[in-house]
């Protein structure tokens, strides 16, 4: 007798195949940290941006790792997007991972960092919610809609004021003038939209470099800047093909540098942390990364072959 196997059963049987390696790359992409070289004129030399990294017990090796590599890099600033726990915590001891930054750190918080849109259902609430009820003008900037009590609030409190203990200046709607590398730059933070505690502070006019660190890419605004730094989104952490493409394209934000005409460049990092799947951190063609923005000499020597300039 001549049994046909359907194709079906041959497809299952070879991704169960594939299903162990393939998982256990991707566990392994999640821990590997690559650095990405901005050249963005006008920037002061030397500056490291990143953010996500959801420190927890899980990935807490992978973080210390990242700053070892930070610090190696030298560099003149570190500014963070924000996300810097899970939103499960019942302390922030992991914070003290920020100590050992050897350079003056900025940051603004995450919506995890407010425990507010951390899930599947309420995280595409709050994105349907900016796109109908956030105002994203220049002129115009309110969130305030989204402050509907959902976000902890005193969490976030608790939070900042350990990251400020840690050596991490965290700029909830303010900004700083600071002097970095080879020249002057304002930091301007703006506090977590899906928090609805974004409020943007009046900045006055400069001619120093000016960058705008913003969680959430889609609660940014046109501001009067020259650089807007995003996260959040973890490049979209299973960056499959057609998905990438959409991506290079504009037609989703996901990660890369968004430059079109008469709107403030943005650049939406990968973040170093990762949402874990059942317990483990999984990436597909997403590494996690560091941002090297303007880098020095001195930086380019200490970098390895596989860091590969994008050019602004």
């Amino acid at each position: 007798m001549n049994l046909k196997v359907p194709k079906i059963r041959y497809l299952a049987l070879f991704m169960l195949i594939l299903l162990p390696p393939m998982t256990g790359y991707m566990a392994w992409e999640a821990q590997t940290v690559d650095v990405t070289v901005l050249e963005i004129d006008g920037a002061p030399e030397g500056i490291v941006y990143i953010t996500d990294p959801h420190v927890q017990a899980s990935n807490i090796d992978h973080i210390r790792e990242a700053v070892a590599e930070i610090n190696r890099l030298n560099p003149s600033l570190v500014l963070i997007g924000g996300d810097f726990v899970t939103g499960d915590e019942s302390d922030f001891a992991y914070q003290e991972v920020w100590r050992s930054l050897d350079a003056p750190t900025y940051a603004v918080l995450g919506n995890h960092d407010y425990r507010v849109g951390t899930d599947g259902p309420t995280g595409l609430a709050r994105t349907l919610a900016v796109q109908t009820s956030v105002n994203v003008t220049a002129a115009g900037y309110d969130a305030s809609a989204l402050n509907d009590g959902a976000a902890d609030t005193a969490f976030a409190d608790e939070l900042a004021a350990t990251l400020e203990e840690n050596g991490v200046h965290v700029l909830r709607n303010d900004y700083a003038r600071v002097v970095a590398g080879d020249g002057e730059i304002v930091i301007v933070g703006v506090d977590d939209g899906w928090a609805g505690a974004a409020d943007p502070p009046d900045v006055p006019a400069t001619d120093a470099f000016t960058v705008y660190l913003i969680h959430e890419p889609s609660c940014r605004a046109d501001w009067d800047a020259d650089l807007i730094l995003a996260g959040h989104t973890h490049g979209g952490q299973f960056l499959f093909p057609v998905v990438a493409q959409l991506n290079d394209y504009g037609v989703i934000e996901l990660a890369g540098m968004f430059d079109e005409d008469g709107k403030t460049p943005t650049y939406i990092s990968r973040g170093i942390g990762s949402s874990n799947v059942a317990g483990v951190d999984l990436r597909f063609n997403c590494q996690p990364e560091i941002v090297l923005i303007n880098p020095t000499e001195e930086q380019l020597r200490v970098l390895d072959d596989t860091a590969l300039p994008a050019t602004v």
